[in-house]
C-alpha cells in the first residue's frame, strides 16, 4: 500500500474520525467502485487516494468493486486496466468484488420490495416515463400500472427474470412519491430488461439492476461504513438511503443466503454516503465521450497516448505514482467545485523526479563541436556523479573524444544580451571536462552552421590549477564517437487553452503537444530498462518508453520540462 505520511485534514477525514471517536464504528470499510467501461483517468486517482487513504489511516480495509451492471458497455480489458492502475498507484484492495456477484441477492431484495408493496412492474415505455415524471417545477403523475397487486407484480417480475418479455417493454420501479421535490424519488427504475450476455454471468440474466439500486445494496452487502461519491450523486443520496433502509439487509440476512452458499460471507451494514467535488484540471478534458472521440478520430495515439489524462497515458508519459498521490493530497477534498492548475501536477512530478531520477547527458538538437588541440583518436573517460544532491546514487564513466555533440542553442554567432553560453571567441565550461574557447565555425554552401571549433584549456582540467577559473556558463555534451541515437518524444499539454471543455474542444488541440526528434545520448542513458526515469541535464525529466524502448533502439518520452513554461498563459 502507498505510504502517504501526511494525515489528511479535509472534511471527510474529520467525519470518519468523529465516527470512530463516538464509537459509531470500530472498523472502517471503504470501496472504490468503478464501472469497467473505460480507462481510469487522473480524476479517478483522486477517488482512489481518498477511498484507500481513509481506510489505511484507520487500519481499515478498502475493496475494489467493479460495478458491472451494464454489460453493453463493459469489457474485461477495462477491468484488467483498472486493476493495473490501482496497483501502479501503490494500493492494494482487501477483496476484489463485482456487482454481478450479488445479482441473486438484488433479485431477492426486489421480490421483498414487491411483497412489501414498495415496488411494481411498469409497462410504460421510456418516452411515457419521461412524460409522467414531471419537471423540476411540476409534480409527476402516477403510472396507470402503479396499483397492480403484489401477486401480479411478483408474477410479472418473475417472468421478466425468465426472459419472457422484450427489451425495454417493462421495468421494475420503486413505489416512492411521484410528487417528490427530488426527481430521483419519483418512482425510479430498479430493474430493466436487457437481453445481453454478461462478461461474468453469461446469459443467465435477461434483467439487470439500475445503478442506484445496485450500488447502494452492494455497499450494504460488503459492510461498507463510508461510501464516498462525487457531487453529482448528492441528489441521489435519498434514493441510496431508501434502498438500504427498505431492503434492510441488516435485519433480513436470509436475503444473503446465495452469497453464503457461494462461500462469500457478508456482514451487512447501513453505509453512509458522503459527496465530494470531482478532481478537475485545466488544459484537459476528462469526459469519457470526449476522450473516446479523440481516440476514434486519430487525434491521439490511443488511450495510453502520453498526452491523455488517462492513468495509462500519464504513466507512459513519465508521471510517477508518487507525484499523482502527492498532487491529490495537496489539492485536498472539499464540496466546492474548482479547477486545479495543471502546472501544480507538473510541479509534483518535478519534485519527485528531482529527488530520485539519475542524471544523464543527452543532446536534443545536436551541433558538432571539434576540440582542435586534442589529437585525432583522442579518447578518455570522464567521471560524473549520477545525482548532484545524493551521493548514494554513485557515479559513472562517460566517454569523451575529440569530437562532441552540444546543443545547437549553446552557440550563438550574434548572441542576445545576457547570453552566457558559447559565442565567437568566447569561453564556456564543458561539464566535467574543462573550459573551451571558440576558434572558428564551419558552414555549408548555403551558409548553414555545420560545426564549431574550439580549444580546450589544459590548465582547466580536473586537478589542474585553472580548474576553478570562473566562466559565466556551463554546457553539457555527448561524445560524437560514442553517442547513441535515440528517438525522443517531446510531449506538452494536449490543449492550448485552459478551459477546452466546450463543443469546440477539438479546435483547441495544441499543435505542439507532440514533437519527435532524434537526439544523441550518452551510452549509460540508452542502456536501461523501460520506465527508467532520468533527468537529461539542462533539458528536463524523461522516461524510457514502456512499450517501445530497448537499449538497442532507445525511445524516451519527456515527462516535464525543467521549468514551467505555461505560467501566465492561461486563457
Amino acid at each position: 500500500m502507498a505510504d502517504d505520511k501526511a494525515t489528511p485534514q479535509h472534511f471527510i477525514a474529520q467525519i470518519v474520525r468523529e465516527d470512530i471517536a463516538s464509537g459509531k464504528h470500530t472498523a472502517i470499510r471503504t470501496r472504490f467502485p468503478p464501472e469497467p467501461n473505460g480507462f481510469l483517468h487522473l480524476g479517478h486517482a483522486k477517488a482512489i487516494c481518498l477511498d484507500f487513504g481513509i481506510a489505511a489511516e484507520h487500519n481499515g480495509v478498502c475493496n475494489l468493486r467493479l460495478d458491472d451492471t451494464n454489460p453493453g458497455k463493459e469489457d474485461p480489458v477495462y477491468a484488467e486496466a483498472i486493476k493495473d492502475d490501482i496497483h501502479w498507484l501503490g494500493f492494494e484492495w482487501a477483496e476484489l468484488r463485482h456487482a454481478s456477484d450479488y445479482f441473486e441477492v438484488f433479485y431477492r431484495a426486489a421480490l421483498k420490495l414487491i411483497a412489501d408493496g414498495k415496488a411494481y412492474v411498469d409497462d410504460l415505455d421510456a418516452d411515457q416515463v419521461r412524460e409522467y415524471r414531471g419537471t423540476l417545477t411540476e409534480p409527476g403523475r402516477n403510472s396507470p400500472f402503479r396499483e397492480r397487486s403484489v401477486e401480479e407484480n411478483r408474477d410479472l417480475f418473475q417472468r421478466m427474470r425468465a426472459g419472457e418479455f422484450a427489451d425495454g417493454s417493462r421495468t421494475l420501479r420503486a413505489k416512492i412519491d411521484m410528487a417528490a421535490g427530488n426527481i430521483n424519488l419519483r418512482d425510479p427504475a430498479l430493474y430493466r430488461i436487457r437481453k445481453l450476455a454478461h462478461q461474468m454471468t453469461g446469459d443467465a440474466w435477461p434483467i439487470y439492476p439500475m445503478y442506484d439500486y445496485a450500488h447502494s445494496l452492494s455497499d450494504a452487502i460488503e459492510g461498507i461504513t463510508h461510501s464516498f461519491c462525487t457531487l453529482e450523486f448528492e441528489d441521489h443520496r435519498p434514493l441510496y438511503d431508501w434502498c438500504v433502509d427498505h431492503v434492510d439487509l441488516v435485519n433480513h440476512p436470509e436475503l444473503l443466503q446465495p452469497l453464503v452458499k457461494a462461500g462469500m460471507p457478508a456482514a451487512p451494514s447501513k453505509p453512509r454516503q458522503i459527496e465530494f467535488a470531482r478532481g478537475n484540471l485545466d488544459y484537459t478534458v476528462m469526459s469519457k465521450r470526449k476522450l473516446l472521440k479523440l481516440v476514434e478520430d486519430g487525434l491521439v495515439d490511443g488511450w495510453d497516448d502520453p498526452r491523455m489524462p488517462t492513468l495509462i497515458g500519464a504513466r507512459r508519459r513519465g508521471f510517477t505514482a508518487q507525484a499523482i498521490r502527492t498532487f491529490w493530497e495537496r489539492a485536498g477534498v472539499s464540496k466546492q467545485n474548482s479547477v486545479i492548475d495543471f502546472g501544480v501536477l507538473e510541479a509534483c512530478v518535478r519534485e519527485d523526479l528531482d529527488a530520485r531520477a539519475p542524471r544523464r547527458m543527452a543532446v536534443l538538437e545536436p551541433l558538432k563541436l571539434i576540440l582542435d588541440n586534442l589529437p585525432e583518436g583522442h579518447e578518455e573517460q570522464i567521471e560524473l556523479p549520477n545525482h548532484p544532491k545524493d551521493d548514494g546514487f554513485g557515479s559513472r564513466q562517460v566517454p569523451m573524444a575529440r569530437e562532441l555533440w552540444i546543443e545547437r542553442s549553446d552557440f550563438e554567432e550574434d548572441p542576445p544580451k545576457g547570453y552566457k553560453r558559447l559565442r565567437p571567441e568566447g569561453e564556456v565550461r564543458l561539464r566535467g571536462i574543462g573550459i573551451i574557447q571558440h576558434v572558428t565555425t564551419d558552414k555549408d554552401t548555403e551558409g548553414n552552421l555545420t560545426a564549431i571549433h574550439a580549444i580546450l584549456d589544459p590548465e582547466s582540467r580536473a586537478g589542474m590549477e585553472g580548474a576553478n577559473r570562473k566562466v559565466k556558463g556551463t554546457i553539457h555534451w555527448v561524445s560524437a564517437q560514442h553517442a547513441i541515437a535515440a528517438e525522443v518524444r517531446l510531449y506538452d499539454r494536449l490543449f492550448n487553452v485552459a478551459a477546452p471543455e466546450d463543443g469546440q474542444y477539438i479546435s483547441h488541440i495544441n499543435p505542439g503537444s507532440r514533437r519527435t526528434i532524434t537526439a544523441q545520448v550518452e551510452p549509460a542513458a540508452a542502456d536501461c530498462p523501460p520506465e527508467q526515469h532520468y533527468q537529461f541535464e539542462r533539458s528536463g525529466y524523461f522516461v524510457a518508453d514502456r512499450l517501445d524502448h530497448t537499449p538497442d533502439t532507445p525511445v524516451f518520452n519527456r515527462a516535464v520540462s525543467l521549468r514551467d513554461t505555461w505560467t501566465g498563459q492561461r486563457t
